[in-house]
Formats: structure tokens, C-alpha cells, sequence
């Protein structure tokens, strides 16, 4: 194996043009393979789910596994990739799962999703048992920190060995950071809604209405019509800019332009906004929940807040709105820790070891 390119299979959900955090992950770990020019593996990234309704994803998930037995007949298949987050994208890659073992080729489980341990839970059902079993067969599973390795290792004991951890990654900005000018500029990136702590941050933007010197930017889907009518009946039409969805190009204009990162979510795996945040030396307002805490330490490279409370959130973006220095500080040692950790170059190389490693072996007879 180690004297021939590894052919690897990738199932992302909408594949690396999809909007959501694993597909963004994707594309950029598409975009920096193909930099790195690795002549040892050959990548293809494939939709599991497709951008259309959910009910067309059976067509989708029907033709990754088509694809998949194709390139196994042919020798272009060694390692099969799975991205899996919660819910549909669970019942999806257990039928991938089912069939990569079936074809003999070996797979990693990548976990993504972020309301995980209420989906998967401790319970002998028929679902916990198959999705228990999925990550047992895996030759790798892949996680974005510590406390999902705790879980993964909890549901399932005999994946311990195979547990990896490997957080998300972004790119170093090409863009040059210019920031808010003279009014601080507080950004959110992610879909508009309750997990992400949305009405939370309209209530603390609400109470920070007397202070001058700063805007805010809430850029996402979801519930955007809602957000956009919420921001009027409190009066901050002018403060508020809620552009909906912002495509790559656009997100990256955004981060430059931005002097705080702020994500209040009540649930998350490892968010990639907050990394790209920390990328560009922004301030970061963010929620010690999922593995967020391996990467931010309060005061230290960003300010964590609990989840759901106004009080502190509002407290803590005065402080960075009011507090300059603050904000370069803690922006500064945000980008130290991007730059040290969470740089596409390490992320790269650390999936493209793991492919390798999975490719060596055989799959084991299924538990």
C-alpha cells in the first residue's frame, strides 16, 4: 500500500460548494490538499446528502455507495471518509458504514455534530446499538477534542484505541485586518437561531444601546426575516446589519472588517467561526460548550461566557467595546493559538496520516 497512491473516498453532505461547517471544513482541507500537492493520495470529495430537500438524500447516499463499489471493483478505493453529524446524517452514514465493510474498505468516522450526546444516547436501543457499532468497525475515529473523546469513549469502549483528536482548522486571512475604524465592529457568523444563542445577543446588543462606539454584524441563515424584525422592535435598525447568508468571499470581508467575534451558542461541536476569528486576531465572546474550552481560555485568548446568560454577555462585549487594548490582547493571543494549532497545514497532514494508516489494514471481522 505504501508503494502506490491511497485512493480515498470523502462523504461530505453537500459536498465542498455546501454552506454548513462540515462542507466549509472540507473545502478547506480540499483547497490546502491541493496546494500541498501530496502525489501519495488521491482525494475525491462526494455529496452524502445533496443541497436539495432531505427527501432527494436518499438518491445521494444511494450514489456515494454506488460510487464507492464502482472504485472498489476498479482499485480506486482504499479509505472512505465519513463526515457524520447527528440525526439524518447519522441514519445516512450507517448504511455508508454498512457498505464499506461490506466492499472491504476500511473507514474513519469524522464527528461533527454538535447535539450528538442527545441523539446518541446511553440507552440499549436498536439505533444506540447500530450507531455503537458503527464507530467500533471504524479504523479511525476523528474528533475535534477532548470532551467528544470522553463521549466516543463512553458509548462505545471498544473504539478507544482508534479514538484521534483533531480539532477543526482555518486559513490564515489574505485579506489585511482593518477592523471597525472608530466604532468596534462585533461580528456573528452562523445560522440565526436559538442554539446559536441569537436571542441572547439581540437582548445583550439591546442593553448596550446607551453605549456608543460600536455596530454589529449577525451574518448567517436560518431565521434571518425574524432576527431582522427583532432588531427593529428594539430599536437597533441602525446598529444592526443582518445580511443573511455570506458566502466565502464574503465572510472573509466581514472578518477583516471585525473587532469582536461573538458566538453565545448553547451547543457546539468546535466551532469553525470561532476559529476564524481567532485566525484574524479578533477578540473573541464565545460559550464554554462542546470543545470549545481546548481552544479558548478565559481572559486569556477570548472571554467565555455561560450559556444563556444575558448579564455576562453584555458585560463582556462592553468590556471589549470600551477596553481597546483589551482587545488586542486577548485578539493577539487568539491568533497565537490559531497559528500554533488550528492551521489548515497540521490539519492537513494529520487527516492525510490518518487515511494512510487506515489504508495499511484491513478492516476486522465486524463485531
Amino acid at each position: 500500500m505504501q508503494n502506490r497512491k491511497v485512493h480515498v473516498l470523502i462523504a461530505t453532505p453537500e459536498g465542498v460548494s455546501g454552506q454548513g461547517g462540515i462542507d466549509r471544513i472540507m473545502a478547506a482541507l480540499r483547497k490546502e490538499f491541493e496546494r500541498q500537492q501530496r502525489v501519495d493520495i488521491d482525494a475525491r470529495f462526494l455529496p452524502s446528502r445533496g443541497s436539495g430537500p432531505v427527501a432527494l438524500s436518499f438518491f445521494y447516499m444511494s450514489g456515494f455507495c454506488l460510487r464507492m463499489a464502482v472504485a472498489r471493483l476498479v482499485g480506486r478505493a482504499d479509505v472512505v471518509h465519513i463526515n457524520v453529524s447527528d440525526y439524518g446524517s447519522t441514519y445516512r452514514k450507517l448504511v455508508i458504514a454498512k457498505c464499506a465493510r461490506l466492499l472491504g474498505i476500511p473507514y474513519v468516522l469524522h464527528l461533527h455534530g454538535a447535539q450528538y450526546p442527545a441523539f446518541w444516547t446511553e440507552s440499549q436501543s436498536f439505533k444506540n446499538r447500530c450507531i455503537r457499532r458503527m464507530f467500533e468497525n471504524a479504523s479511525r475515529v476523528v474528533v475535534l477534542g477532548r470532551v467528544w473523546r470522553d463521549f466516543i469513549a463512553s458509548r462505545a469502549p471498544a473504539a478507544i484505541p482508534n479514538i484521534v483528536i483533531v480539532p477543526n482548522a482555518a486559513e490564515i486571512p489574505t485579506l489585511p485586518h482593518v477592523g471597525g475604524g472608530d466604532k468596534a465592529h462585533i461580528l456573528f457568523l452562523g445560522r440565526i437561531g436559538d442554539r446559536k444563542g441569537v436571542p441572547q445577543l439581540f437582548e445583550a446588543l439591546h442593553r448596550m444601546k446607551p453605549l456608543e462606539g460600536w455596530r454589529a454584524t449577525i451574518a448567517g441563515d436560518g431565521e434571518v426575516e425574524a432576527a431582522r424584525a427583532r432588531s427593529a422592535e428594539l430599536g437597533l435598525s441602525e446598529r444592526i446589519v443582518l445580511p443573511g447568508w455570506a458566502g466565502p468571499d464574503q465572510v472573509k470581508s466581514l472578518i477583516a472588517s471585525a473587532d469582536i467575534l461573538v458566538l453565545p451558542s448553547f451547543a457546539e461541536n468546535l466551532p469553525v467561526s470561532v476559529i476564524e476569528g481567532m485566525a484574524a486576531g479578533l477578540a473573541i465572546v464565545t460559550t464554554p460548550v462542546g470543545a470549545v474550552e481546548d481552544i479558548i481560555t478565559s481572559e486569556q485568548s477570548g472571554l467565555l461566557v455561560q450559556p444563556g446568560d444575558v448579564d455576562a454577555l453584555a458585560t463582556a462585549l462592553t468590556r471589549l467595546v470600551e477596553d481597546q487594548p483589551l482587545r488586542e490582547r486577548l485578539g493577539k493571543a487568539a491568533m497565537a493559538v490559531h497559528r500554533e494549532r488550528l492551521e489548515l497545514t497540521s490539519f492537513v497532514g494529520a487527516i492525510c496520516d490518518l487515511w494512510l494508516a487506515a489504508a495499511s489494514k484491513r478492516p476486522s471481522t465486524e463485531r
